[in-house]
C-alpha cells in the first residue's frame, strides 16, 4: 500500500520560508518520479513541481519557478519542497504525489501552508 506523509507546513508571513517533507512507503521510491500540488481554498488542484526518479530533472509550475526547489534523498525515501520568499497566494494544502507532472497521482494527505501577515 502505497503511503505518502506531508509535514513541514505551517502559518509564515510573507517572504519567509518553509521546507515540506514527504516520506515515502509501501512502493520503490527510487523507481518513480515524484510530484507537489497544491490545493488553494476554493480551487481546484495545482501542480507545483516534479522530480525524476534519478532527481537530474525538475520541472516547476512558472508562479514557482526561482522561489521553490524540489529535491529527493532515495535512501530516506524522502521527498521535499523548499520553498523562499513566499506570497500570501501560495497559501494552500500541498500534497505529495506519486506520478510524474500529467499524473496519475496517489496523493498523501496534505500539509496546510499558510502565507499571511
Amino acid at each position: 500500500e502505497v503511503q505518502l506523509v506531508e509535514s513541514g507546513g505551517g502559518l509564515v508571513q510573507p517572504g519567509g520560508s518553509l521546507r515540506l517533507s514527504c516520506a515515502a512507503s509501501g512502493f520503490r521510491f527510487q523507481l518513480y518520479a515524484m510530484t507537489w500540488v497544491r490545493q488553494a481554498p476554493g480551487k481546484g488542484l495545482e501542480w507545483v513541481s516534479t522530480i525524476g526518479n534519478g532527481a537530474l530533472f525538475t520541472t516547476y509550475e512558472d508562479s514557482v519557478r526561482g522561489r521553490f526547489t524540489i529535491s529527493r534523498d532515495n535512501a530516506k525515501n524522502t521527498l521535499y519542497l523548499q520553498m523562499n520568499s513566499l506570497k500570501p497566494e501560495d497559501t494552500a494544502v500541498y500534497y505529495c504525489a506519486k506520478g510524474p507532472r500529467g499524473g496519475p497521482w496517489e496523493r498523501g494527505q496534505g500539509t496546510q501552508v499558510t502565507v499571511s501577515s
